[in-house]
């Protein structure tokens, strides 16, 4: 398996880059989400994905590693392929995807192109739970930046409380007490609020 390619990307767009690697180029496709990161880089690293059929040997790219789990947690549900996939990621950032997972909103994944209500309330229902365990590992922590109230959902969840609870009780704080500055008073105050 190829964990990822680091090189000189020899051309973009927004659906492929070829990156040079030593001299050997590779077809990598890749998210809008991926290319609004590299489009002003000359060179760089993509966390690859290699997906083998009997026809096609077929190479997924992503600029950071939870775009990737995003994408392998999606095609491992029934009914959605990689082109699927690769169209939610380019139609909203992780973060999205796994919030409307996480908080079961089928109607949002449904604003993308090809993923109808049955699909939509699929992927919720198989993904829910995997995506809620996995949201409080690295890969998924840094998702929608790096800030107080999602380091402290992040701790909640991994102390074993749902997201959806954690997360009212972070805004509910918040909202009532907007100068906390550090992230023990934010998590002891939800930890009361829940």
């Amino acid at each position: 398996m190829i964990a990822y390619l680091s090189g000189k990307f020899s051309y973009k767009s927004p659906a492929v880059v070829y990156i040079d690697v030593h001299g050997v180029g590779y077809e990598v496709n890749i998210s809008l989400n991926t290319y609004s990161k590299i489009q002003n880089l000359e060179e760089g690293r993509l966390f690859t994905y290699l997906q083998i059929k009997e026809d096609a040997h077929t190479l997924y790219g992503f600029f950071d590693t939870a775009e990737k789990d995003i994408f392998t947690s999606l095609i491992s549900v029934s009914g959605i392929g990689a082109a699927t996939a690769r169209m939610m990621l380019s139609s909203m950032k992780p973060g999205e995807i796994i919030n409307a997972i996480v908080l079961n909103d089928p109607r949002t994944l449904e604003s993308v192109k090809g993923i109808g209500k049955k699909t939509a309330e699929r992927l919720v229902l198989e993904l829910k739970d995997k995506i809620g365990k996995s949201a409080s590992q690295p890969a998924f922590s840094n998702l929608n930046g790096n800030t107080l109230s999602n380091d402290a959902l992040n701790a909640l969840v991994a102390l074993g409380i749902s997201r959806p609870v954690a997360d009212q009780a972070i805004k509910k704080v918040i909202q009532s007490e907007n100068n906390i500055t550090q992230l023990e008073d934010l998590i002891k105050k939800a930890l009361k609020a829940i």
